[in-house]
């Protein structure tokens, strides 16, 4: 890292740069791997998240914004105040390389201001504005706010919408045309310190060891991208482009994951949303790739299009198979600053248990929940975002909510984040994926569905083993975490299907490292393993990581049919390829030793 961490403390007001060691930056190279280490001794088990001593760090990467294969993105992390662990979530568009033209390489928030404000970062400088006009403004409102009070052009904006403010445990970040860091609540924790936004410019260069080495390589590799055919798909249809797949297979899950089959499927995949609704496309900074949406309904408005995970959450999820309600739901979340997937499992969850009973017109305010119905969903996201009415219960998440009526198992979650919608019945490695994730219920530390559908990686010795297989996979699902924990420290965006060997040099040129490829392997396994520490130390046991009971249960049909994922037998084989202790999950010290982590004992 070779420019600062600007520290900031809206209690004292008081603002400085901080340095991390450079071993630090040499064992865990940035991102979330080095916020982790960073955060270490600041997370504890009696640590509210919403407190003011709690941290909030945004931390970019060794590649942000070289213009190298999809490394425009930036990591926030903390502890989550909707699962009380590690808190972790990456973000597009261009505010993490505009962070670092002006001129630090991440922002580390503590404390509380006494009254709304937002942050003004210019070129090494910053300054606490204050932000009472703005409070009450949704992302994009207060986004066009701030670059009008400016009048500059190209601010880059990170803000909070009324679901921060309202320190909702699933609220969000913001930034550009809708790129989100979504998941764990960092937009609580932003809210709960009265911080509505961060806004950047700068006019500096991004700083590299090697940029005479850097720049072929980057040349080479973005037109290899580009011309790839998963990017190719990913530029035409979007992050959508696979659900017809994914329903095929049974991993798409339908009516709250209880069913295989539905009808209007084929109306809410990425090709039907290209013919119908799709009018343009967008892209993060120096993207060749290029999957944003933007579409144009019924109003001639232009907006942002929904990705896969918004358009199965509100579309099979809820029964619902209109585009255009579904474009409208996702944009409520984005404006409301509420995540898409834990809004849509919660909203799935409450539609469940009204069928069965369990949640009455007297808990809703008459409000009827009824699959397919949109105009329902869309009030619940609304009282849900200014946790009125039937509201304040969904704002507890699905666990909470489901606590509230005595039905926990019911939530399809874990570790207190809703499942993201890739249902392991029909890809079995997601099974481990969801229930080792150092933040919960997360497809982000590994979107290992893609290996279970043939997307291996000879190089990194990731073999393919057929979809349904159990035990025999855990060690390639560690390997694949290992590598993706690599791609949430540089940050580089899963979606690029990009060589290793490609990355290793890229990161080798950028950083002044002489890495090997398992070196930088290794480097993914110490930050995996380390999130796992801070896990055990804020209260993660052996039992935590399971699979909500809706995923032990056979579907009747569709694509996984009679499947169930034998989780003990796959998580007795992680646990030995990992190197933890079967009784208590925690990394053994032999392990610890093995990647420099022994020092975590004595802490």
């Amino acid at each position: 890292m070779l420019q600062p961490i600007l520290k900031v403390d809206l209690t004292t007001r008081q603002v400085e740069n901080f340095f991390p060691p450079n071993e630090w930056i040499s064992e865990y190279l940035g991102g979330a791997s080095l916020a982790a280490r960073i955060l270490f001794d600041f997370l504890s088990k009696d640590l509210d998240p919403l407190e003011a001593r709690s941290p909030l760090l945004f931390l970019n990467g060794p590649l942000t914004g070289s213009a190298g294969p999809a490394v425009g993105r930036f990591a926030v992390c903390g502890k989550s105040p909707a699962t009380g662990l590690w808190a972790e979530s990456n973000c597009g568009g261009f505010w993490g390389p505009e962070l670092r033209k002006a001129g630090f390489d991440g922002v580390w928030v503590t404390g509380r201001a006494v009254t709304p404000v937002w942050l003004w970062i210019r070129d090494g400088k910053a300054e606490i504005r204050q932000a009472d006009h703005l409070w009450g403004q949704d992302t994009y409102q207060v986004q066009a706010s701030i670059q009008g009070e400016l009048s500059e052009k190209n601010v880059r904006v990170a803000s909070i919408g009324i679901g921060g403010e309202s320190q909702i445990p699933f609220s969000l970040i913001l930034c550009d045309h809708g790129r989100v860091a979504g998941r764990t609540g960092m937009g609580a924790v932003m809210g709960s310190k009265n911080l509505k936004a961060i806004a950047v410019k700068g006019s500096g260069e991004i700083p590299l060891i090697d940029w005479e080495a850097y720049r072929p390589i980057r040349s080479r590799a973005n037109r290899e991208l580009r011309a790839h055919n998963q990017s190719q798909v990913m530029r035409a249809l979007g992050t959508a482009g696979g659900a017809d797949y994914f329903d095929y297979i049974g991993t798409m899950p339908k009516k709250y994951f209880q069913s295989g089959v539905f009808e209007g499927a084929e109306k809410v995949s990425g090709s039907s949303f290209a013919e119908t609704i799709l009018s343009g496309v967008s892209a993060c900074h120096a993207c060749v790739i290029a999957c944003g949406r933007v579409v144009t309904l019924a109003d001639g408005k232009r907006r942002k299009g929904p990705e896969y995970e918004t358009i199965a959450g509100f579309g099979p999820n809820l029964l619902i198979d209109e585009a255009a309600e579904i474009t409208h739901l996702g944009e409520l979340c984005d404006r409301y600053g509420l995540d898409s997937i834990s809004m849509s499992n919660t909203i799935g969850l409450a539609y469940k248990m009204y069928e069965e009973g369990w949640i009455t017109p007297a808990d809703t305010g008459g409000l009827a929940l009824s699959w397919g119905d949109a105009e329902a969903a869309k009030t619940c996201v609304e009282w849900t975002a200014r946790r009125s009415s039937f509201g304040r219960l969904l704002a507890m998440g699905a666990k909470g909510l489901a606590a509230h009526f005595g039905q926990v198992e019911a939530a399809v979650q874990v570790n207190g984040l809703e499942l993201a919608y890739h249902d392991p019945r029909g890809a079995s490695g997601m099974a481990l994926v969801y229930a080792t994730s150092p933040r919960g219920g997360c497809h982000n530390q590994s979107d290992y569905f893609l290996v279970d559908m043939g997307h291996c990686e000879d190089d990194l010795g990731i073999r393919f083993f057929e979809r349904q297989e159990g035990a025999v996979k855990a060690a390639n699902v560690a390997r694949h975490q290992d590598w993706r924990t690599v791609g949430n420290a540089l940050v580089l965006c899963q979606l690029a299907n990009v060589p290793p060997k490609d990355v290793l040099a890229l990161v080798n040129a950028a950083s002044g490292l002489r890495w090997s490829l398992e070196d930088l392997l290794r480097s993914g396994e110490r930050g995996w393993n380390l999130k796992r520490v801070i896990n055990v130390r804020l209260g993660l046991n052996r039992k935590s990581d399971r699979l909500p009971h809706a995923l032990l249960r056979p579907l009747p049909d569709g694509g996984a049919a009679g499947y169930v994922p034998d989780l003990d037998g796959m998580l007795q084989a992680y646990y030995q390829a990992r190197g933890w202790d079967q009784a208590t999950g925690m990394p053994e010290k032999r392990k610890l030793a093995e990647l420099g982590l022994a020092w975590v004992l004595a802490r």
